[in-house]
């Protein structure tokens, strides 16, 4: 399926966002093939650039405002439950403005998937610390260093409820489509942290191919053992990350529960 729009791409040379472009295009075409309708699938960004993706698949799509991603994707999935929606925010959009409605999403096990773009810094306005910018790290708004120690998503999801939560990194780009896959074909809220460098205000891409692994041997059906591993790399700047399921069950669907009280179910 040609998923190209012919849309001029004016991300920074070597951004980590062209790999999440192209292994989303995989992944597209892998659900597509697996029997997904491609005109059931939208796409919902927020502010950032990473919201610049949406104008780079050539699939339905919806700009939403910064942090407002989440209640969009429900929206879409109440108005049409069989719409496959998938929302892109970066670390600022989703854990900074917008946390309040990823948690909600997460709580009410929304079937809708969550992809972030996080590269720990804030790009778009040219270099402000973020959520999940490590402490002591210099910016522009932080000269002397941040003082704050930086959010940790995955074990936040895990606790908000969410009922797949992963991470991926731009230097493994198979498994990175793998994940997309995976947290779109999963019945419930997905997320997917995609760890990737800023190469113009916080390159970590030496770090992040230095230090990535993929999670083995794992149960992610064990909540206690999923935050444990959560917590085995806290979004610092120095240590080993994992990436894979860190968490994923089965529970009844928000959209589900609201349509069978509607009894249209």
């Amino acid at each position: 399926m040609n998923l190209e729009t012919g849309a001029k791409i004016t991300w920074c040379p070597g951004c980590g966002n062209f790999i999440i472009l192209s292994m989303l295009k995989k992944a597209i075409n892998e659900l597509v093939e697996n029997g997904t309708k491609p005109e059931n699938i939208v796409m919902v960004s927020g502010i950032g650039c990473h919201a610049k993706i949406v104008d780079y698949v050539n699939v339905n799509s919806f700009y939403s405002i910064h942090g407002r991603v989440p209640p969009t994707l429900t929206g879409l999935k109440l108005a049409n439950p069989d719409l496959v929606p998938i929302g892109f925010a970066g670390d600022g959009d989703a854990y900074g403005e917008g946390i309040s409605h990823l948690i909600f999403a997460a709580k009410r096990n929304v079937n809708v998937t969550m992809i972030i773009h996080n590269n720990r810094i804030y790009g778009l306005t040219t270099g402000q610390f973020s959520p999940t910018t490590p402490e002591g790290m210099k910016t522009k708004t932080t000269p002397r260093g941040s003082i704050e120690y930086p959010l940790n998503p995955i074990k936040l999801m895990i606790s908000a409820g969410a009922t797949f939560v992963a991470r991926a990194s731009t230097t493994d780009m198979n498994h990175l489509k793998d994940m997309i896959v995976e947290a779109v074909n999963h019945k419930g809220f997905s997320i997917v942290d995609v760890i990737e460098p800023c190469i113009s205000f916080f390159d970590s891409t030496k770090y992040l191919r230095e230090n990535v692994y993929k999670l083995e041997d794992h149960d992610p059906t064990d909540e206690k053992k999923a935050i444990e591993k959560a917590e085995e790399w806290n979004y610092t700047a120095e240590g080993k990350i994992p990436i894979g399921i860190f968490y994923k069950v089965n529970k009844p669907t928000f959209d589900e529960l609201i349509l069978r009280g509607r009894k249209l179910v």
